[in-house]
């Protein structure tokens, strides 16, 4: 799997839960979350334009920032 980057326009606890709520509830994902930095790491076989539009759906600003190779 590529590991994607999104910025997802994050400030607090909350967001980070309604996050982790609507990728859990498209399922098939790993990812991490990044507050400090708005970030999060998507491991999907999911395709971008599913992971931004349900990135979306919390209602925060959410862009593709690109792949981040696994390490």
């Amino acid at each position: 799997f590529q590991k994607h980057e999104f910025f997802v326009d994050m400030t607090c606890e909350g967001c980070s839960n309604a996050v982790t709520r609507v990728l859990h509830r498209l399922g098939g994902v790993n990812f991490d979350i990044d507050l400090p930095n708005k970030k999060v790491y998507i491991d999907s076989e999911h395709n971008v334009d599913t992971l931004l539009e349900t990135l979306r759906k919390t209602g925060k600003n959410a862009s593709y920032l690109g792949e981040k190779s696994a390490q």
